[in-house]
């Protein structure tokens, strides 16, 4: 699997590519529909997933077909297929009550929205952020390997034993 990004709008929002087979997955697509497409090509595009409802992560989202759209209304926490994608939907609230994760074991990168960053984890003074919640999500992420690539929505990777080492400074526990 091939990952491009794509930054997009005035937050520079990540727009996450998953390429496979000639197919394409789209995290996140924020802005700049125009861009993101030149980005994917000629590929075609199985799914958008959407890490969490906030206009800088779904600027663009109407540019594409519906049906193809996965956030948290159509999705459950699990296992989950989209043809060639195999990966894993994690309900990690704490920045946004609708906030997902989505882990692709096969090639140990995860995809985590705003709720956790290089250095830091995701505001939770916004409408429906919760530090309760957060601390929940950050607990449950500690049984995944701690060498997973964290693809966050803004900024650079990083590694998720040491963000989760960093988010225990931040929010204790």
């Amino acid at each position: 699997m091939k990952i491009d990004v794509v930054r997009v709008g005035y937050l520079r929002a990540n727009c996450y590519l998953l390429k496979k087979e000639n197919c394409v997955l789209v995290i996140d697509p924020g802005d700049e529909y125009e861009k993101i497409q030149e980005a994917i090509g000629n590929h075609q595009i199985v799914g958008v997933l959407i890490t969490h409802q906030h206009p800088d992560h779904v600027g663009a989202l109407d540019f594409f077909e519906e049906e193809k759209v996965y956030d948290f209304s159509n999705l459950k926490e699990g296992g989950m297929v989209i043809e060639p994608f195999t990966f894993e939907v994690i309900q990690t609230p704490g920045h946004k009550s609708d906030s997902l994760s989505f882990y692709f074991e096969e090639e140990n990168v995860m995809f985590t929205g705003d709720f956790l960053f290089k250095g830091s984890v995701g505001r939770m003074d916004l409408p429906t952020g919760s530090l309760k919640e957060m601390k929940e999500s950050l607990q449950k992420m500690k049984k995944y390997d701690p060498k997973i690539v964290i693809y966050p929505g803004h900024g650079p990777c990083s590694i998720l034993g040491e963000e989760l080492e960093n988010a225990r400074e931040i929010v204790g526990d």
